[in-house]
């Protein structure tokens, strides 16, 4: 329930700041892997999903060993609701001032690439985690999301005429 406005704040408790600490830690990773994997249309109403979920039960989530790969799963299962009408993946047009450090067709190739291998293509490249993070992230092994990542390079480079991929 919101908090009516004439009510008095209640001071913080130890597992609030627990929550506002993690959320502030891991809140924006969980934006980007959830907006690379569903667009920037669908991606952050599922990433405040995953928040308001992790924030309902956060006795169980603030223990888990992996919070934000649970998260993640949280987020998806919330798009796949947004998906039923399957509008095309949406993502954002080169920013202006960047257009010479990416190549202009890279959002749309972006979008052909399959779920799994964009996440892994703009969590390594374009976020610059490391494997063992995005891995974590989604919820694969090292080796799945290597396996995401080399395929998703190889069709870039295909669609985009780069042979150095």
């Amino acid at each position: 329930m919101l908090a009516d406005a004439t009510e008095t704040p209640r001071p913080l408790d130890p597992d609030v700041r627990d929550f506002d600490a993690f959320l502030a830690s891991v809140g924006p990773r969980l934006d980007a892997v959830l907006v690379a994997h569903y667009g920037h249309e669908i991606g952050p109403d599922a990433a405040a999903e995953a928040r308001a979920y992790a924030w309902q039960h956060w006795d169980t989530v603030g223990q888990m060993a992996n919070p934000v790969g649970y998260l993640y799963r949280v987020g998806q299962s919330a798009a796949r609701r947004q998906f039923r009408w399957r509008r095309p993946l949406a993502l954002p047009s080169v920013p202006a001032g960047m257009e010479d450090s990416i190549h202009p067709d890279l959002p749309v190739a972006l979008a052909t690439l399959s779920r799994q291998q964009r996440v892994a293509v703009v969590l390594v490249h374009a976020f610059g985690w490391t494997l063992e993070e995005a891995a974590a992230a989604q919820g694969v092994s090292v080796s799945t999301l290597r396996n995401h990542l080399k395929r998703g390079m190889a069709k870039l480079a295909d669609l985009m005429g780069d042979d150095d991929a």
